[in-house]
């Protein structure tokens, strides 16, 4: 009887979890269909969704009109150098508060967690005249800084909890042996939170590559990156919703295989610690 329901619990959540997946991707779905739609199918009503005139001219559309390559460029040198230059200064940090803690150390955290309660709106306006001022409107390494500076707070959490789950006894044998800190930081601590560390940089890299308001914002031609590529398929006609399903495809493209090939990485960054 006992084993019943527990198998019966096990189809109910395994039923459950299938519903949500494919609530969460049937959009992407949608999107990739549509993309293979001419605009009269991609706007008909009701909608059509499997058996339609597949055609692939959207891409050649949206190849021949924009440089696909300089926006995937773009997208792959701000949100990977954000990303690492985050960790360089998140790893110092997280290792300070997690193994040296003051009185201040918690009160610093919910502050710098705070500053992701901000809209973004709020501080558009002075840091867009800090970026006229230092000339780095449209710019790869500005953006790159800005993204940097705000998913920071996260990067710090998320190491600071995944370096908590080491014994600071380690740490301590290490300074024993004569361990200097920079040696301590690179060869001792790194090496044991490389899942979580692993994790912090994908999780932050997606962050990245999936933002939109501060890259629509601050850049015009040269420094978009694929979020503006997207952006660039509304025009004051309408929405061409077929090319810009096409280039929303190839927008998340290569986040997506990304995504697939390191969601293992992935998940055990998330758990690392979880079970001792």
């Amino acid at each position: 009887m006992a084993r019943a329901v527990t198998n019966q619990r096990k189809m109910i959540n395994t039923a459950a979890a299938w519903t949500v997946g494919l609530l969460i991707f049937f959009p992407i779905l949608w999107t990739i269909l549509t993309s293979f739609k001419s605009e009269a199918q991609a706007i008909a009503d009701p909608p059509i969704f499997l058996f339609f005139d597949w055609t692939t001219e959207n891409y050649s559309t949206v190849m021949e009109r924009s440089n696909y390559g300089r926006f995937l460029w773009n997208s792959i040198f701000i949100a990977g150098g954000s990303t690492i230059l985050g960790i360089i200064i998140a790893v110092p940090a997280a290792w300070s508060m997690a193994f040296v803690p003051s009185k201040r150390t918690k009160d610093i955290l919910l502050w710098m967690l705070s500053t992701k309660m901000l809209p973004a709106v709020g501080v558009l306006y002075p840091i867009y005249l800090l970026f006229i001022q230092f000339g780095l409107l449209d710019n790869v390494y500005g953006l790159t800084f800005v993204l940097m500076l705000i998913n920071l707070p996260i990067i710090v959490w998320m190491l600071y909890t995944y370096f908590r789950e080491i014994p600071g006894e380690i740490l301590e044998a290490a300074r024993m042996d004569g361990a200097t800190l920079k040696s301590e930081i690179l060869y001792v601590l790194t090496p044991m939170a490389i899942p979580g560390i692993a994790s912090t940089l994908l999780l932050n890299f997606i962050l990245a590559w999936n933002e939109a308001f501060w890259t629509l914002n601050l850049t015009a031609a040269k420094a978009a990156p694929l979020t503006a590529f997207i952006a660039s398929y509304s025009s004051p006609e309408g929405l061409f919703y077929a090319k810009l399903s096409a280039a929303s495809t190839m927008a998340i493209a290569p986040i997506l295989i990304l995504g697939w090939f390191s969601q293992k990485q992935l998940v055990r960054g998330l758990t690392f610690g979880a079970v001792k």
